[in-house]
């Protein structure tokens, strides 16, 4: 297996590394159940998408 001749350098290292940064989850409120929610997903609270009821909520026994 080859291997690099040279060290690579803190400086090259971080450059490559550069694009690995975490991105913030962006969420917005619920217009319907005013709970915060992820963006073009149905609401987990209330079951909600753009305005449409589109999941049943779940009976507990």
């Amino acid at each position: 297996m080859p291997v690099p001749k040279k060290k690579t350098s803190k400086s090259k290292r971080d450059m490559r590394r550069s694009h690995h940064a975490l991105t913030k989850t962006r969420s917005i409120i619920c217009s319907q159940c005013g709970e915060k929610k992820l963006l073009h997903q149905a609401c987990p609270s209330c079951g909600t998408y753009r305005g449409r009821k589109v999941t049943t909520e779940k009976e507990e026994d």
